[in-house]
């Protein structure tokens, strides 16, 4: 990709996503995170949720452009922060113990791994990850 032009990640496989709502739904089903984002889904339309996601998506392309800092450093904070804050007004509120919970997920299960690394470049899940980990402290 060419400095300064956009990523298009409405290309991602959404293919298994009704699996993973399932998974989604079975973990956590029960939190009031869960439900707080049903709520907020539940009028949204499918291109809404694929412009939710594709923002998500930008923030983990934003994490692969600062990967070569240490992840103790500000901006590596301030992308941390912006990553809370983008989940909390799209998706559910992302207090610092769920953020702590993804920054987990984001490295143990492979599909995260695969979506943040094809987002950011290679070893931008393990970044956020550590990003993550400290900034949570």
């Amino acid at each position: 990709m060419m400095k300064g032009e956009n990523a298009d990640f409405k290309a991602f496989d959404n293919t298994k996503m009704k699996k993973y709502a399932e998974e989604v739904k079975e973990k956590w089903g029960k939190t009031a995170a869960y439900r707080e984002s049903e709520v907020r889904m539940k009028n949204k339309s499918e291109t809404d949720k694929l412009s939710m996601t594709d923002g998500l998506m930008q923030q983990f392309a934003s994490f692969g452009k600062i990967k070569h800092l240490p992840p103790d450093s500000a901006e590596a904070a301030a992308a941390v922060k912006g990553l809370q804050d983008y989940i909390t007004v799209n998706f559910y509120t992302c207090t610092d113990e769920i953020l702590s919970g993804l920054g987990e997920m984001y490295i143990s299960d492979a599909r995260f791994t695969k979506n943040i690394d094809k987002a950011g470049g290679k070893g931008t899940a393990e970044f956020v990850s550590k990003a993550i980990k400290i900034y949570s402290r």
